[in-house]
């Protein structure tokens, strides 16, 4: 699987990528195969950061679309981002298609990760709701983030990777199948166990509360606090928390949970144990949301916003909460009567799961096509 993803050659690239700009690789020629030029054309530019550039281009030799991230490298240093991205492989994770390095003039080395390209991201999809003064419909709410917790599950428990960057722009969707993929691996990392880790990880809307303490000792919990973030975001209309900086998103997440009390400090970070928060009571979840907002809703959010992470759900606890029992059903179907994406193709995620919790994430008519065997066993598939 990783020799497609080799690059084998260094190709000058003078130019930024504009459009119409083309440029060519060589992949393959290993293990006595032939060597295969690509050349992909620039079309456009679809988002820019400190990181770099990704731009749409089409491969000259297939037609094909794809997004191609371009970051600037350390010629001293391996890229964490592109070693991670080599051993994902998940229906609701961004895949690598392959990569290769490019040079400029200044003798700048550029690393481009050739992706499969999806033209939406969950953050354009909100903004189109909202500009219409409109609420996601319900079904859309729950098949986005049932995937993104699939995904996460993915990540968290087979390949032990925390993303660290979970937000509306980060979360891709098919307009047509409606299916959603996590992408921009930039700050994922694997977590280990009594190492530090940096704490000024995140964007701000959607940064775990251990984080914003200065914690170190972190797990992929923080993953989960994003989510529930997201989540609420999808059913509000608009972020739950927006901080304007890192004492203000404090101040936001209060409002809403109300003072952590001292054990709860002590579990997000013990150095803070201390500190002087301002009293305040938790809101009430259901006058968060609007009176009509489903009871399920409230709870999934609740079990995911915890201030100590250890009790927030873990990314399959939450993809089995009945709040997605709708996607479930037999007869479960877009608004437009086409079919969902596939929600039950899961991989070596199921392998630790208990069978309590394999019995709520596979439906009786699923367990019926396929045999619940391949689900009790998954690694062995």
């Amino acid at each position: 699987m990783a020799d497609d993803k080799e690059m084998s050659a260094l190709v000058v690239d003078v130019n930024d990528p504009v459009t119409g700009h083309i440029i060519s690789t060589t992949i393959g020629g290993k293990n006595g195969e032939p060597k295969q030029t690509i050349s992909y054309m620039a079309e456009r530019v679809v988002g820019t950061g400190s990181f770099g550039i990704v731009f749409q281009a089409k491969c000259l030799e297939t037609g094909e679309t794809v997004a191609i991230k371009k970051v600037l490298q350390d010629r001293r240093y391996k890229n964490r981002e592109l070693q991670l991205m080599r051993v994902l492989d998940h229906p609701n994770v961004i895949s690598l298609k392959h990569c290769f390095f490019s040079t400029t003039t200044k003798n700048e080395l550029f690393l481009n990760l050739v992706m499969e390209y999806v033209p939406e991201s969950m953050y354009r999809v909100l903004k189109h709701y909202s500009s219409a003064n409109q609420r996601m419909p319900l079904i859309y709410v729950k098949l986005y983030t049932y995937q993104i917790f699939r995904g996460l599950a993915y990540l968290h428990s087979v390949v032990g990777v925390c993303h660290r960057d979970l937000k509306p722009q980060n979360v891709l969707v098919d307009p047509l199948t409606h299916q959603v993929k996590i992408c921009d691996f930039g700050s994922a990392k694997v977590l280990v166990k009594g190492e530090a880790n940096i704490s000024y990880i995140c964007s701000r809307f959607y940064r775990a509360p251990e984080l914003i303490f200065g914690a170190t000792e972190y797990t992929t919990s923080i993953d989960i606090w994003s989510a529930g973030c997201v989540l609420a975001e999808l059913l509000l209309g608009q972020p739950l928390f927006p901080g304007e900086n890192a004492v203000g998103q404090l101040v936001e997440i209060i409002k809403v949970l109300g003072t952590p009390t001292r054990e709860e400090i002590r579990c997000m970070n013990p150095n803070y144990m201390d500190f002087r928060f301002p009293q305040m009571k938790a809101h009430p979840w259901h006058k968060v949301f609007h009176k009509r907002m489903p009871p399920e809703a409230i709870d999934l959010t609740s079990r995911l916003l915890q201030y100590s992470p250890s009790l927030r759900c873990t990314a399959l606890e939450a993809c089995a909460h009945p709040f997605f029992d709708e996607l479930r059903e037999p007869n479960a179907r877009l608004p437009n009567g086409r079919p969902l994406p596939p929600l039950f193709n899961f991989k070596q995620e199921l392998s630790e799961a208990s069978p309590e919790l394999i019995n709520k994430l596979i439906p009786d008519h699923v367990k019926r096509q396929i045999g619940l065997q391949h689900f009790m066993h998954p690694a062995r598939t």
